[in-house]
């Protein structure tokens, strides 16, 4: 098998070392020993086959070396192996992103090849309609403090450094230097958090990243592409082009928060405004301090004065003064929200546009055309992508809450019961109101909290600026009116542009329902003059592939967004299909480059709108050259999607997909929904109900404070499989759907794997879930947390996925899994050795806890740690 390229083994190597000397220094010999004991055996396990007599050999001295070990050091030796972890992690991904491992430009290449095909022209036309639109989404899923992730980053920028080859011999030992005190200063840091953040403090470090990383990355990347554009299609881009936009949504997803409030939504756009500002306000200082000439063209000089000895600079004074004043205003309408607004703060990002292109207009006059495409034209980009506030938020809300309120007010006005109308009459009422000029809102009637909640959310959208907002999300849409509904409220509380309304569609039958709900809108004629041509709908992944399992969930959002596309075709309505994926593979997640080359031929067009989720914002934007290389990633699928799509599936494939899916959903359903074992082995196997403990995010874990594992939202449910190492949510029911193709179509079958990349991307994933998993570190589990007879269900569940694992293996016709990605391969072999510990020591902790129903605030602290860490070596939470 293909070794770690040495640049990441010393890199590992070097970061172990230098926390085992930390660990020495701060906590003596006899724990060093110990956990370089621990690992000793650890690794002799990783390295032995699971069938062996050396396997069983290697998991008794394993165990037999925990269980030696004092409680004063359990919680310092789960902090050793969460941190060799999070620097494995390190070293992965600054080699993953280095010049070594990314030997040659795709963008180029592409450009060269498309240019061939397509034509320079309508290449040039195609990258200039890019519109890739990243959702940040609030961040449950990421376990690792922002303290520690700062410092995360100060490590991959010393090991970046040391790449240099003109560095001199003190300037290394300096930067060694460095990383010993970095890792000192993590090893001293509490990485469990003590308190849940807010959704503020989640907004905060949604801003954190688009000022630490995105700030730079973003007209960083233009000007690379602007350059290939000028090389391969000769001619430069338009300086306004935005192929990205950022929206979020930390502080205006509601769906089951009820942290989430009014307040809160306006505290968020406030606090983006003025940190907008604030970065707006640095680039023009370093702007103003590159503009020091003179010469100016006539009309910059007549708004400046013609003696003017530095003119930009006097113009770009008082954009300056205008941000201030923005700056100042948002800072203290959030502890004052009657603050009235000052004449000349910032609206619109044409007011920050207007001074700076006439300074550039101005120079481009005057011959100083490569000034002007200097800082300048890095500032004018950023204000493009990221307007006056960073990132317009979108709005969530369940469908539900508007149903809820229409009830209230139609009892109320003595109309009836909202609820209980059908979908006819519901429509009926909603489009006559529409229509109307008519107020419907009452001033004063006895309304609910939560209904007034949803009437002050639509009031806070009307008082801002257009810009600051984008969308509004409707979780577990199921029917046309559940749009019409928006539209309604957001009309009578005063909001005077029509903002974009996107239907989730959630579980099996909402995706089966999509076509005919979306049909039915874009018949309306109301709804016609509403949209004008555009509609986002929104695919949701998560609570899909719970609902019915990977396999079935896939295909039914595959075989959704075919009929959106055709039925927006037939329509004539300009379709983006909004992804709301996850950072696993259960949830929807997995690379980008698969994701965007699976879907339906059609559906891309050189648009899509993508949620960022979890620890996948950190592990793919967290830093500038981290995010160069993803807004790179980004690009080159859409291009890929949209010029060379993959075919429509055959016939044949279609009906094996229809038959295995039902295969795949009958198998899933009947362990999830029908096995009486099922919720037991589930909640006794995995630390789900301890899950709360990590104070993750600000949103509850589950959507009602009642209700079983089917209330439980799909976060927890992926983290709590992950953590045990059976991933189930990954593939369950997958392998009766193979063994239906394998028996009955295996021609039909081997055909979709090697032509059909929708399929082919499924099975690589697939391969990559298998790949993490670890049969038998859950099997003790099991015998440690489980009661006896639940655990035929567990003999079960392991039995399948090893099955599975072996059709994955006839079907691509290797050894074993991942053969044909050894560096992946060697990238989970390298973790395994400090993930196995973690896990064993953390069913000895459930054991204890759970027997005696508390145990030590230290050992607790242990629990957490063991979660956090396993987490990272599994490059996943939920």
């Amino acid at each position: 098998m293909q070794k770690l390229p040495e640049t990441l083994r010393e890199n590992v190597r070097m970061l172990g070392d230098l926390l085992g000397e930390n660990l020495l220094e701060h906590q003596g010999p006899k724990l060093f020993r110990k956990v370089e004991e621990i690992r000793a055996f650890s690794k002799q396990l990783a390295k032995s086959d699971r069938s062996s007599d050396a396997h069983k050999e290697a998991v008794e001295s394993l165990l037999e070396s925990l269980s030696q070990v004092e409680d004063a050091d359990i919680l310092p030796i789960a902090r050793a192996f969460n941190q060799f972890l999070n620097l494995a992690n390190i070293a992965d991904q600054h080699y993953f992103y280095s010049s070594e491992a990314r030997e040659e430009d795709a963008l180029d290449e592409i450009l060269e090849n498309l240019a061939d095909t397509k034509g320079k022209d309508d290449l040039y036309k195609l990258v200039n309609e890019l519109n890739i639109e990243l959702v940040l989404t609030a961040h449950p899923t990421e376990v690792t403090r922002r303290t520690l992730i700062r410092k995360y980053e100060q490590v991959a920028k010393a090991l970046s450094d040391l790449r240099r080859n003109d560095l001199l011999d003190y300037e290394v030992a300096q930067i060694k230097e460095s990383l010993q005190r970095y890792i000192e200063e993590i090893w001293h840091t509490n990485e469990i958090r003590t308190t849940r953040p807010t959704a503020v403090d989640e907004a905060k470090w949604g801003f954190a990243v688009i000022e630490n990383s995105l700030w730079h990355a973003v007209p960083d990347f233009i000007r690379h592409l602007d350059s290939v554009c000028r090389r391969r299609l000769g001619k430069p881009l338009p300086l306004g082009i935005t192929p990205f936009r950022f929206y979020s949504w930390m502080g205006g997803d509601r769906d089951g928060n009820p942290n989430v409030t009014h307040k809160v939504t306006e505290q968020v756009l406030l606090m983006g405004r003025w940190r907008a500002a604030d970065l707006y306000i640095k680039d023009i200082n370093e702007v103003a301090g590159d503009l020091s000439m003179h010469a100016a063209s006539h009309e910059l000089l007549e708004l400046v004065g013609e003696d003017s000895a530095t003119p930009y600079r006097d113009l770009l004074h008082g954009l300056r003064n205008r941000l201030q004043a923005t700056l100042n205003w948002a800072e203290a309408r959030m502890n004052d929200p009657m603050l009235p607004e000052p004449a000349n703060i910032i609206h619109s990002r044409n007011e920050l546009l207007q001074p700076l292109m006439l300074c550039y207009e101005s120079l481009h006059e005057l011959g100083f055309s490569q000034i002007a495409n200097g800082s300048l034209t890095d500032l004018i980009r950023r204000i493009h992508a990221f307007g006056i506030n960073l990132v317009p938020l979108d709005i969530r809300q369940d469908g539900d809450r508007h149903v809820e309120l229409l009830d209230e007010l139609t009892i109320y006005l003595e109309l009836g019961s909202y609820r209980s109308w059908d979908e006819e009459k519901r429509q009926a009422f909603l489009l006559e109101q529409l229509e109307s000029k008519r107020p419907l809102l009452p001033e004063e009637w006895p309304v609910s909290d939560d209904s007034r909640e949803v009437i002050n959310t639509c009031r806070v959208i009307a008082a801002q600026p257009r810009e600051t907002l984008a969308h509004y999300v409707i979780s577990m849409a199921q029917q046309p009116s559940d749009v019409l509904a928006v539209a309604l409220l957001l009309k009578e509380c005063g909001v005077r542009w029509k903002m974009p309304i996107d239907p989730l569609f959630e579980t099996l039958d909402d995706l089966d329902r999509a076509p005919r709900v979306m049909n039915a809108l874009w018949q309306m004629h109301w709804y016609q003059r509403y949209i004008d041509g555009q509609q986002t709908v929104m695919i949701g992944y998560s609570d899909s592939a719970k609902d019915a399992g990977k396999f079935a969930a896939t295909w039914a959002q595959y075989k959704a967004q075919e009929k959106l596309v055709s039925l927006a075709d037939q329509h004539d309505v300009k379709l983006n299909l909004f992804h709301g994926r996850g950072g696993t593979v259960g949830r929807g997640g997995g690379p980008v480059e698969k994701a965007m080359a699976s879907q339906p031929p059609g559906s891309v067009k050189a648009r899509i709108r993508v949620t960022e989720q979890g620890e996948m914002i950190r592990y793919k934007f967290g830093m500038p050259r981290v995010a160069f290389a993803s807004l790179s990633n980004y690009v080159l699928a859409t291009l890929r999607a949209t010029e060379t799509p993959a075919p429509n599936p055959k016939p044949e494939w279609r009906e094996l997909m229809e038959n295995m899916a039902q295969a795949s959903l009958t198998a899933y359903r009947g362990v999830v929904r029908g096995h009486e074992s099922f919720v037991p082995y589930f909640r006794s196997l995995t630390p789900e109900q301890e899950l709360s403990k990590l104070a993750l995010g600000s949103r509850p874990p589950k959507r009602k404070a009642s209700g079983g594992v089917e209330s439980l939202r799909a976060i927890p449910w992926v983290f709590a499989w992950t953590q045990v190492r059976l991933n189930l949510p990954g593939w369950l029911g997958t392998r009766q759907a193979l063994e239906y193709g394998l028996q009955n179509e295996q021609d039909t079958l081997k055909d979709m794997q090697q032509n059909w990349p929708f399929f082919n991307s499924f099975i690589d994933l697939l391969e990559m879930v298998l790949g993490k998993a670890d049969t038998s570190i859950c099997a003790h589990y099991e015998e440690q947390l489980v009661d006896k007879d639940l655990r035929p269900l567990g003999e079960q569940l392991r039995g399948d996925l090893e099955a599975l694992a072996g059709l994955i293996n006839t079907m691509k016709e290797q050894p074993e899994l991942l053969e044909n990605t050894p560096l992946l391969q060697q990238s989970i072999n390298i973790r395994k050795p400090y993930m196995d510990p973690l896990n064993y020591l953390q069913a000895e902790l459930l054991k204890r806890e759970r027997k005696a129903g508390e145990i030590s605030p230290d050992l607790e602290r242990a629990l957490k740690v063991t979660m956090t860490g396993i987490a990272a070596g599994m490059r996943n939470t939920g």
